[in-house]
């Protein structure tokens, strides 16, 4: 009875499990295989290489092929370009040297040239595969088209398949599209709805290499044969951190035309690395060969991502990339690329398996090595007082390792003071012999270590998939969109942001290191100046790094005046978007001449008619007079510019045709006025300067302001002509949104050296009593200031 009831349970597992898959039983028959774009760099070295696998693998199993290169080029042309990729295939290592003779001369007869380029061609191309069908009576299973080209082909190629090269209705038509698939989720969305005009969801197969890596595709295999082990460990109570990375020693010169309009974030982490996430933390489907069930859950874990912005990401370059822009675009000198070619990027989940959890996420191109893991380091419940060696005192960690590096092999490793781990499929094996080396700060004899049986390609891994429409190592149009969604207000904030430059490999140091503080990261390291070479100029153009403790932004004079107009412009667009207006107190000197005329000469989206301009100090002096700084703001910036006259705000140093006299509450009125319009007196943004004595606006060492005075506008006494001035004091600034200080000139550099030794307020210093209460300061200083 036991035993029926078995059996009834038996067959009702394997029922269900038949009506929850997904795999397409193909009919055998013939499979005309066309790869567009096949005599291209990525079909030379990848695509033909993984099509003559699959024909190894598949002779004699029921299915026989015909194989097709695509292009441009003319038949007489692009026949001895084919050829010349097909006489260099590899044999497949499970092949005798005589068989793979056999097979390869099979396969190079099985294959031609055609060249695909109008509509007609396409047409030739569907009567032919008819009339191959006819005359050598063969039953038709399917038609695979591979677009080896751009995306933006895509959309057209899909048209002319569907309106020549559609098969009839029993049988298969699937498209394999390379990425990019969009460069945001808005023009991601519109190419998803020009290729559904041609294509069903089900006949589309975008791919992801990455997803084809022999350890990226069996991460949920892993995590399924270890169910019962991980599960008590695979949550925020365990597990400290998550990384995912990956590095390249290769610059992407070569390649500028395509990196420089995506970049590393939409290169890399927006795809590969966003999908071995998705794979290590989603929730594990009932049955793995059930593509729906895998799609709806890395959906589900998509959508549990807490947004990222800036304050999430740090941007890097490498020196050269922009001189390499210059010369593979044919750029000007002067042109300056923000594209990033390192992102790192902190990422948390919200929900509560993983609330808490920091995953970091970065790649880069010219670091140190190469190599690529994702590493789940667990916390420690062992406290060690001596025998530190001790397999217990050391890091656990599972690191799943896709390649090179100190390994060379791909892998999955779990430290041995965790559990010795199940076989993630029957392909694969316990690597039993270590070699000589550390793995992420163990040596590989602390480790479990799995690895392939037999290393194949990605390439090889994912297009058998596709003949038997497996759909789950695939990007679905609503997996894509989802990544895009998460990914693209990211972007969006990092449009502007000038990337932290790096010399490349080994020379980049600590310049690279993250830290973390609650949900925002930032560089670890604030000297960036150490990586200026004397005399290399073309060889940067801004950095960033830290001064008193505040934000510093570096260049040369031109540059650094141009990332401060900028900045200003963004603050500006912020500010209206939330409030509608600008408050902007400007202060007086030579510091902002460079800055005021940028303004008016080059920022023609600028907010001027939102946009109210306030004074940072003045001196006691009619305002048409050559030495007011209203009237240096007037004929720098405001001549040029369409601002409403109301909303100027000079300050009232002449009442009563005197100037600067305390009877006439000069100071009170200027007051008055910004409560009137400012909200809490608090100013949008304060750009200031600093004397060579260290004063700023015009409160000056002598200057006597009580700790608890809380006027916002004081008359004060210069030791310079002329004497009289009127400034807006600490308390006014220091409640600002944003306070910039800008410092240029090698005259400064002596007062900068100072400045970097003084912790906290100074007096002899007024300038280091700025230091916004509720906002941020950002100091910008020009190399000449910084260097001397």
């Amino acid at each position: 009875m036991l035993r029926m009831r078995w059996e009834l349970l038996l067959l009702a597992i394997i029922y269900w499990q038949r009506g929850h898959t997904d795999i397409s039983e193909s009919k055998q028959g013939h499979v005309s295989v066309v790869i567009v774009g096949g005599t291209g760099d990525l079909a030379r070295k990848y695509l033909w290489q993984g099509f003559f696998q699959l024909y190894a693998d598949q002779v004699g199993k029921g299915h026989t092929f015909s194989f097709y290169a695509g292009a441009l080029s003319p038949d007489d042309k692009g026949t001895p370009m084919l050829f010349g990729i097909l006489k260099e295939l590899a044999c497949p290592p499970e092949l005798s040297a005589e068989r793979c003779a056999l097979v390869k001369e099979q396969f190079l007869h099985l294959s031609q040239y055609r060249q695909l380029k109008t509509l007609e061609d396409y047409e030739k191309l569907n009567q032919h595969i008819k009339q191959q069908m006819e005359q050598e009576g063969m039953v038709e299973a399917g038609r695979l088209f591979y677009l080896s080209v751009p995306a933006f082909t895509y959309a057209d190629i899909a048209e002319k398949i569907n309106s020549t090269c559609r098969p009839a209705a029993d049988v298969w038509l699937r498209v394999v599209l390379e990425k990019p698939f969009g460069h945001d989720f808005n023009s991601a969305q519109f190419l998803a709805k020009q290729l559904s005009g041609s294509l069903k969801e089900e006949e589309m197969y975008r791919i992801d290499h990455y997803l084809g890596k022999q350890v990226v595709s069996k991460v949920l295999s892993f995590r399924k044969e270890n169910k019962k082990l991980l599960d008590p460990i695979w949550n925020k109570h365990h597990i400290e951190r998550i990384e995912i990375v990956l590095k390249e020693t290769l610059d992407a010169k070569g390649r500028i035309q395509f990196y420089d309009q995506y970049g590393v974030i939409r290169d890399v982490l927006q795809n590969h690395l966003t999908e071995v996430m998705t794979l290590m933390l989603m929730n594990l489907p009932a049955n793995l060969s059930n593509s729906e069930e895998i799609l709806q859950n890395k959906l589900r874990f998509l959508a549990s991502l807490q947004e990222v912005d800036k304050s999430n990401a740090v941007v890097g370059q490498y020196q050269a990339y922009n001189g390499e822009v210059q010369e593979e675009l044919n750029k000007t000198k002067d042109y300056v690329s923000l594209t990033p070619t390192f992102a790192g990027v902190l990422i948390h989940v919200k929900n509560p398996q993983y609330d808490g959890i920091p995953i970091f996420m970065t790649s880069g191109k010219a670091l140190d090595e190469r190599v690529s893991y994702a590493r789940v380091t667990f916390k420690s419940d062992t406290f060690c007082v001596q025998d530190l060696d001790n397999i217990q005192c050391k890091a656990k960690q599972i690191v799943f390792y896709l390649g090179h590096g100190n390994l060379q092999y791909p892998a999955i490793l779990v430290s041995k003071n965790l559990f010795k781990p199940n076989l993630a499929g029957s392909d694969w094996k316990e690597v039993t012999e270590y070699k000589d080396v550390n793995v992420l700060g163990l040596p590989l004899s602390d480790y479990y270590i799995q690895s392939p049986v037999m290393p194949r390609d990605p390439y090889c891994e994912l297009i058998p998939q596709i003949l038997i429409g497996r759909k789950d190592s695939f990007i679905s149009t609503e997996g894509l969109l989802a990544s895009w969604a998460f990914w693209t207000p990211l972007l969006d904030s990092l449009a502007r942001v000038f990337p932290r430059l790096y010399p490349g490999g080994g020379a980049n140091g600590n310049l690279l290191n993250l830290q973390v503080r609650g949900h925002h990261v930032s560089f670890s390291h604030e000297a960036v100046v150490n990586i200026i070479n004397a005399g290399a100029e073309e060889n940067f153009q801004v950095m960033q790094g830290k001064f008193r403790s505040s934000d510093m932004v570096s260049a040369w004079t031109e540059e650094l005046v141009e990332r401060l107009a900028s900045d200003l412009l963004l603050a500006a667009e912020e500010a209206v978007r939330e409030d509608g207006q600008f408050h902007l107190a400007l202060s007086g000197g030579s510091s902002p001449v460079a800055l005021l005329r940028t303004l008016a000469l080059n920022l023609y989206t600028f907010p001027w008619h939102n946009t109210h301009i306030w004074q940072v100090d003045e001196r006691c002096v009619p305002h048409t007079g050559s030495g007011s700084n209203f009237r240096s703001v007037h004929d720098l910036l405001l001549q040029h510019i369409h601002i409403p006259y109301f909303n100027l705000h000079p300050m009232p140093v002449q009442l009563n045709q005197r100037l600067c006299v305390e009877e006439d509450g000069g100071p009170k009125l200027y007051e008055q006025e910004m409560k009137q319009f400012i909200n809490a007196s608090s100013f949008h943004y304060v750009l200031l300067g600093v004397g060579h004595d260290g004063h700023t606006a015009s409160l000056f060492e002598d200057t006597k302001l009580d700790v608890d005075d809380e006027r916002l506008v004081i008359l004060t006494e210069s030791p310079v002509k002329p004497h009289q001035r009127m400034s807006l004091t600490f308390t006014a600034i220091n409640r600002a949104r944003r306070v910039s200080v800008l410092i240029m000139g090698k005259g400064k550099h002596e007062l900068l050296t100072q400045l970097s030794r003084i912790k906290g307020e100074s007096t002899k210093y007024p300038i280091t009593k700025v230091q916004p209460k509720n906002g941020t300061l950002v100091w910008y200083i020009d190399y000449d200031a910084l260097l001397g």
